[in-house]
Formats: C-alpha cells, sequence, structure tokens
C-alpha cells in the first residue's frame, strides 16, 4: 500500500517542474513587495500565488512566508477563511483608485465597463467573507 499525505500538506514536485514552480514563487514575492507601495499594483493576489507555489516547490521558502512579519497574518487570516477590514477597507479603495484611472483614460467605454463589473463582482465577495 503506497503511503498517503495529509490534506494540509500539498505534493511535492520534481525536477523541471518544481524549479518553475520556485521561480513563480519568487517572482510573485517579488512583485508582492513592489504592491505594497505602488498604487494599483495588488500585494494580497501575488502573496497568495506565492505561497501556493512555495508549498509545492519549496517547503522552507512556505515557512518563510508563512512567518514573515507583513505576509504571514494575510495568510494566516486567510487560510482560516477570514479576512480583516482593515484588508477589505485597502482593497476597495484600490479598486476605487484603478476603477476612477481606467475609466479616465481609457478611451472604449464598453472596455471600462466590464472592468469596472468585474471589480464591482469581487467586492461583493470580498465584503461577503467573514472577519476575524
Amino acid at each position: 500500500m503506497k503511503p498517503t499525505m495529509p490534506d494540509s500538506v500539498p505534493m511535492q514536485a520534481t525536477g523541471l517542474r518544481r524549479f518553475l514552480l520556485r521561480a513563480a514563487a519568487g517572482g510573485c514575492l517579488g512583485l508582492a513587495f513592489v504592491g505594497l507601495v505602488t498604487p494599483g499594483l495588488p500585494t494580497t493576489e501575488f502573496v497568495l500565488l506565492a505561497a501556493w507555489a512555495a508549498a509545492r516547490s519549496s517547503p522552507r521558502l512556505h515557512a518563510w512566508i508563512l512567518r514573515h512579519r507583513v505576509f504571514g497574518p494575510l495568510l494566516g487570516h486567510w487560510q482560516a477563511g477570514r479576512l480583516p477590514r482593515r484588508a477589505k477597507w485597502g482593497a476597495t479603495a484600490t479598486m476605487a483608485l484603478a476603477g476612477t484611472f481606467s475609466a479616465l483614460t481609457i478611451p472604449h467605454k464598453p472596455s471600462v465597463a466590464i472592468i469596472l463589473g468585474c471589480m464591482a463582482c469581487v467586492l461583493v465577495w470580498l465584503w461577503c467573507r467573514p472577519e476575524p
């Protein structure tokens, strides 16, 4: 009988796939750091992608992300299925800024409507999530 891993621990990739996942984790972490200071560039999504890729390629990197003073609490709340109100307000403000910028700079109005519609759906979903 083949041993199985618990559901909470993802299977580790090997070879080229492991290298690509580790590179993706590093790239996403870099973008997350840039997103901390750049308006309009998301941080949360890149941290989640980095944690996902690191969990499958580098247990050490995954543990570092979970222990990080900025990203760790975010991931802890996400894994618990709860998002802090501060994160919700931050996402709302960022989307409002990006939506306003899109409305003012994109001449093709149907594209703007699609962008704003997608943002509205994400915000409805986000505000329906429980808080810690």
